[in-house]
């Protein structure tokens, strides 16, 4: 940040009035309350339930699996991830098990744990996506939906359905009629004007905005003169992206009325932070989980401490108090 979280705090007008022992970090998203802002990402925290002899799942604010398809999807050849300055490219493929694997195998091992739990929902088609919804709909113990509106619409000649506003509300609208739990939208960050696709996702019943997803890119193994990837492209994340998300997210929040998750090369509690100071409510830890699988709580722990330390009661009170200084 260009000036430390305590400066950023002080010009919001925030009351310090906390014990030092009592930090509330609990937030709400829709209807859904998490105990605190930090969410393992979908894609690299497998389905959860993996991690659970590494990690207290308990501890995170939520879990979104790995993206549910129809039916199931072997993924994109390997190699499929490839380390890059400044972060990480893959090239999964939207490899998983399919939805009805997910609800007969995965989700019935998450009856012992509190956490919420968030399916990622895709398709090709308005179809695909809502013949997922209704697999899922018909099953317990899910918090919410995601969904990852970057996938090519085949409907319309391959372009993503989260690249034209009119697309988006499609998508959305219908996702929304045949969906009873709160529904987050997954946005793409390659678009002209983000705030628009945004303002379309909440029009047409978004509860929530995640911001973003990963960014195209390549990486040439010099030696060889072939990709580092199984293919020739495959999505950048980590601390590279964290400043353009970062902007994103803000765009976006001063759009929307509805909450924003931020999303993008979050490492530390002083990424997250300045996310929510950016305007989120929420975030999303993924590539990091990848180099430690505890990341999340990590952040939980140090987002906990930097607010005793600025006699922070309540960490809802940091979002959105980005001072504006343009003028």
């Amino acid at each position: 940040m260009c000036t430390s979280a305590g400066q950023r705090l002080r010009h919001a007008t925030i009351p310090q009035v906390a014990p030092p022992n009592a930090v509330d970090l609990s937030v709400t998203i829709g209807a859904l309350r998490l105990a605190n802002p930090v969410i393992a990402a979908s894609g690299t925290f497998g389905y959860g339930i993996e991690f659970a002899d590494l990690v207290d799942l308990n501890q995170l604010g939520g879990i979104v699996v790995k993206g549910l398809s129809l039916e199931p999807m072997e993924g994109a050849p390997a190699p499929r991830l490839a380390e890059v300055r400044g972060g990480m490219l893959n090239a999964i493929g939207l490899q998983n098990i399919g939805v009805r694997a997910f609800v007969a195998e995965k989700l019935p091992q998450f009856r012992s744990f509190r956490t919420p739990i968030i399916a990622n929902v895709f398709g090709h088609t308005i179809d695909e996506y809502l013949a997922v919804l209704k697999i899922l709909e018909e099953a317990e113990g899910l918090a919410a939906y995601e969904l990852n509106i970057s996938c090519p619409n085949v409907s319309s000649g391959g372009m993503e359905f989260g690249s034209d506003p009119r697309l988006v509300a499609q998508l959305v609208e219908a996702a929304r009629r045949a969906s009873r739990r709160p529904l987050w939208v997954k946005l793409s960050p390659l678009v002209t004007d983000i705030a628009a696709i945004a303002r379309a996702a909440e029009q047409s019943g978004a509860d929530a905005l995640t911001v973003a997803n990963t960014y195209p890119a390549m990486a040439i193994d010099p030696k060889t003169g072939r990709s580092r990837l199984g293919r020739l492209t495959g999505g950048l994340s980590g601390p590279a992206i964290k400043p353009i998300t970062l902007r994103q997210v803000y765009l976006t929040a001063r759009a929307v009325k509805i909450p924003v998750i931020g999303l993008g090369g979050i490492e530390t509690p002083e990424d997250a932070m300045e996310y929510m100071i950016a305007g989120a409510t929420a975030v999303q830890v993924g590539t990091a989980s990848f180099a430690a699988p505890n990341a999340c709580i990590g952040i939980v722990t140090g987002l906990e401490n930097l607010c005793k330390s600025h006699n922070i009661s309540n960490i809802s009170m940091i979002r959105a108090t980005l001072e504006d200084v343009s003028g």
